[in-house]
């Protein structure tokens, strides 16, 4: 069946004639309401994405008591963690017809007060929390379904998506002794922070006996790896692989090493974590490492968000990172 609307918008009834059902079928389908088989809810969607058919959102959420928007409050001001985030979550909320409306509070309590207050006056259908952080955060106070992504919240009670840094670190260190080196080193971050803390406990259960000194905490910088390095240089010579918390110390160790006539990967082995592109490919070699997976945490929280707006039920979940492998371990 054929239809042609010269000039003229496509409406449902188009959509429901092309279908082959009624237009309050086809308004179910689309609406994602109503009691219909699989095949047919899928029949009108294709119609619909056929004709390019674009539904009245205004009169979809008078019809429903929904305004098919989500908030997203982050306090990532550069984007490295929320943006793979978002666009997972976004993969998530689009299945239902949802629109995402980013808010970047710069780590400020007034600021993040009055998002809240605007997404709160929009009518939103639910937030997303999310930042730079994996340490947890106090709760946000809004009557409307909330999910926290990469940064938990601290009441237990709330849906937190969180990453399993322990499990990340187990893979890479697991790689390292693959690899047959005797004698490894762990270079991380600051020891307040959970991921710094959990990369550790993750990679030591792996390593054991094969360490050389006790993890040494510091920033997460590529000045700290160098420092790390010179540190290593008294206290371990021998070490022949450094398992680090981040690609940014990873990079820094890559570059002092080098600068001490040491080859990575030949004399000693170079690992990151985060899988942060602009620090693991740059690096010198480029670093083997772990990916993050944001994306996937994103689309984790869209889905157990929409399901806490549809009435449903959500619950905590952990998204495992991969690995990476590039030259900083196995060479060119």
């Amino acid at each position: 069946m054929t239809l042609e609307r010269t000039g003229q918008p496509i409406r449902i009834t188009d959509v429901a004639a092309l279908a082959g059902v009624s237009i309050g079928t086809a308004s179910k389908a689309l609406n994602g309401t109503g009691q219909l088989r699989d095949t047919t809810r899928q029949r009108v969607k294709d119609a619909a994405e056929k004709l390019g058919f674009v539904g009245d959102a205004r009169a979809r959420a008078l019809s429903s008591g929904r305004t098919y928007t989500v908030g997203m409050i982050t306090t990532d001001s550069f984007g490295r963690f929320s943006i793979p985030v978002l666009l997972g979550a976004e993969d998530a909320l689009s299945a239902g017809r949802m629109a995402v409306l980013l808010c970047d509070t710069r780590d400020d309590h007034v600021r993040e007060a009055h998002y809240l207050r605007s997404l709160a006056a929009r009518g939103v259908d639910g937030v997303i929390v999310t930042g730079r952080s994996a340490d947890a955060r106090p709760p946000i106070d809004v009557s409307m379904p909330v999910v926290y992504a990469f940064t938990p919240s601290t009441d237990d009670a709330d849906v937190s998506i969180t990453l399993d840094d322990a499990a990340g670190s187990a893979v890479v260190a697991a790689h390292v002794r693959s690899l047959g080196r005797q004698r490894v080193a762990i270079v991380t971050g600051p020891g307040r922070h959970r991921s710094a803390v959990r990369r550790t406990d993750g990679a030591s259960s792996v390593l054991g006996s094969h360490l050389v000194a006790p993890p040494m905490f510091g920033e997460w910088s590529e000045r700290w790896g160098r420092q790390a390095v010179d540190v290593l240089a008294r206290q371990a010579p021998d070490v022949d692989a450094i398992v680090c918390g981040s690609d940014q110390i990873a990079r820094g160790v890559c570059d002092r090493l080098r600068e001490t006539g040491r080859s990575v990967p030949g004399d000693v082995a170079v690992t990151g974590f985060d899988d942060w592109d602009v620090m693991a490919l740059a690096s010198r070699p480029p670093l083997t490492t772990v990916d993050l997976r944001l994306e996937e945490l994103g689309r984790v929280a869209g889905q157990a968000l929409l399901a806490l707006i549809d009435g449903g039920t959500a619950a905590s979940a952990s998204v495992t990172p991969s690995l990476v492998i590039r030259e900083s371990t196995v060479g060119a």
